[in-house]
């Protein structure tokens, strides 16, 4: 697909570095899946990937931790 951002490149199977911060909390997803553009570096998340970070992120939250680092595989 042609990155949106640019507009000059287009994506590449690859693994990202994701960041999520909510009221305070920060957990940080490391190796996942995604579209990595080959000239910008924008990435995009399937669905499914989405779905998963947003539960593990979510659980991390409740359970109280404030800075959280872990593999997607995890």
């Amino acid at each position: 697909m042609n990155c949106v951002i640019c507009k000059q490149g287009t994506t590449q199977t690859g693994l990202v570095t994701v960041t999520l911060e909510r009221e305070g909390a920060i957990v940080v997803f490391k190796r996942v899946p995604a579209e990595v553009c080959d000239n910008c570096g924008e990435y995009y998340l399937g669905d499914e990937v989405t779905g998963k970070l947003l539960e593990r992120a979510e659980a991390a939250i409740a359970n109280g931790a404030e800075v959280e680092i872990r593999s997607y595989a995890a």
